[in-house]
């Protein structure tokens, strides 16, 4: 429990400190107007109360990563701890603050945009289809957790597609309304649900004095299958969300368009992520506990199972239920604004003005077919469930990594003569290695049932040195001028 408390405190120190310090480094001027105020058009471009945009944003890249995701990751062991906690304050947090400031500064752009003004026009192409398609994964993927887990706990007689069916009507609607409409009005109950569901848990640590395992009693490798599942990289892949994402970028211009002040944005996109971080760290350690004390409740359990596993041994039903529908509403919160990112990029790239609703809808309707279609192959059986996570896991990682790539050149343009870009450089090569080591070592997902995983991670390992001797090429080469 005291490893707990001590990444608790970090992650508090980290916002207050660390955040500040990207906040100087990256030029936040209070006097700026933001693209709300510019050119306010009632849809997206939508000015917004700071604790509404903090709301939004924070269950928009909630989801279940920081859930289901960390839950998954605490199979390795107390390792998982140091990950969430430094992945969120040196990583993940800064990654979210610095793409999102660059949004507001250009005009709450897409982040395909973004990727192209600092990474070439070959990337903003490439980038523009992947992450199109990592929003469908993730409607796709968030539309199966809710549908599952109120079909299990609550309705077990309904077929689930009428769960489904809701679920997308919902989708179809947060899409297609003006954000402040609905977005803007539900989310404060969702938060208030999700908040509730971490606060029950930590006091159910107090109750039940639950010894959570201690980082310093060991950080070996504690997952049932450990021999295929080396914590490097399938750790820092299973926890995503928890402590970085590349999701996150793709919803902060949707904020990035609703604030009046720049200053707004460390506590909205830093303390957003950071607070995920508490989230997941909860989770984590409620699940380690189980994983090392109750190994006999854990037996075949997915992440999903793995929620009702720990609400219905803790808690009355009431509180139990309160648990469940809080990861529903992480579940439902990021699917919606998902699939909007993916109208907003694609009618970005389209150059089709989104304030008549029929353009609104003739730019969606191609989203959710792709995003049914996935979603009826994930139900079709455990499976099918499983392949899609793994390949959101590993997009959404490989996004991560490319929007640090670019946010390195964004801070080597913006502050030229200054070494600055190093904060977010150390991240994006570790997550290259990550990424690419992924595709080598995994047994199923990759190379690793052909390849040895020395070679694996010898071939990652050069082609992350490459591409780090290529930004240092391309910087020396690039006349740097001040990004305004």
């Amino acid at each position: 429990m005291i490893s707990f408390i001590i990444a608790i405190v970090l992650l508090v120190l980290g916002y207050w400190l660390y955040s500040r310090v990207i906040e100087r480094i990256i030029g936040v001027d209070p006097m700026r107007v933001t693209p709300a105020v510019a050119h306010p058009d009632g849809v997206d471009y939508v000015p917004m109360k700071p604790w509404r945009i903090f709301l939004i944003q924070f269950l928009n890249i909630a989801g279940v990563g920081p859930i289901c995701g960390a839950i998954m990751g605490a199979q390795f062991g107390t390792a998982s701890f140091l990950w969430i906690v430094f992945g969120c304050i040196f990583a993940g947090a800064v990654h979210d603050f610095i793409s999102g400031f660059i949004s507001i500064r250009m005009d709450g752009a897409s982040l395909p945009e973004i990727h192209g003004k600092y990474l070439g026009n070959g990337m903003k192409q490439f980038m523009r289809g992947f992450t199109v398609l990592l929003m469908i994964l993730v409607g796709a993927v968030f539309v199966n957790t809710p549908a599952v887990l109120l079909n299990q706990n609550f309705t077990p007689d309904w077929n689930i597609y009428i769960w489904v069916g809701i679920i997308f009507a919902y989708y179809l609607l947060a899409t297609l309304l003006p954000i402040d409409k609905v977005i803007g009005k539900i989310y404060p109950i969702f938060g208030i649900l999700l908040l509730a569901m971490a606060v029950a848990i930590v006091v159910a640590f107090v109750v039940y004095r639950v010894p959570v395992p201690e980082v310093w009693d060991g950080l070996e490798n504690r997952h049932p299958k450990a021999e295929s599942n080396p914590i490097f990289p399938m750790m820092f892949i299973s926890i995503a969300c928890g402590a970085i994402s590349g999701f996150h970028a793709t919803q902060s211009p949707l904020m990035a368009r609703c604030m009046v002040n720049e200053k707004q944005a460390r506590p909205i996109f830093y303390g957003a992520m950071i607070t995920e971080g508490v989230v997941a760290l909860i989770w984590a350690a409620a699940a380690t506990y189980f994983f090392h004390d109750k190994p006999e409740l854990c037996i075949g359990k997915s992440g999903n199972d793995m929620v009702g596993v720990i609400a219905n041994e803790w808690f009355p039903k009431v509180i139990a239920v309160i648990c469940i529908l809080g990861v529903i509403s992480a579940a439902v919160t990021s699917g919606d604004t998902a699939l909007r990112s993916a109208r907003l990029i694609v009618a970005d790239f389209m150059h089709v003005d989104q304030k008549p609703i029929p353009k609104r809808l003739l730019v969606a309707l191609p989203v959710f077919v792709l995003a049914a279609a996935l979603l009826i192959f994930s139900l079709a059986d455990a499976e099918g469930f499983q392949v899609i996570w793994r390949y959101f896991s590993w997009a959404n990682q490989f996004l991560s990594m490319v929007t640090l790539w670019a946010i390195t050149v964004f801070l080597s343009r913006h502050l030229p003569g200054k070494a600055w870009y190093w904060i977010t450089l150390v991240p994006a090569l570790f997550m290259s290695m990550v990424t690419i080591s992924f595709l080598l070592v995994a047994e199923k997902e990759g190379l690793g049932s052909v390849l040895p995983r020395p070679v694996g991670y010898g071939i990652a390992a050069a082609i992350t040195l490459v591409l780090g001797v290529l930004f240092f090429v391309r910087k020396r080469n690039k006349n740097e001028v001040p990004q305004q």
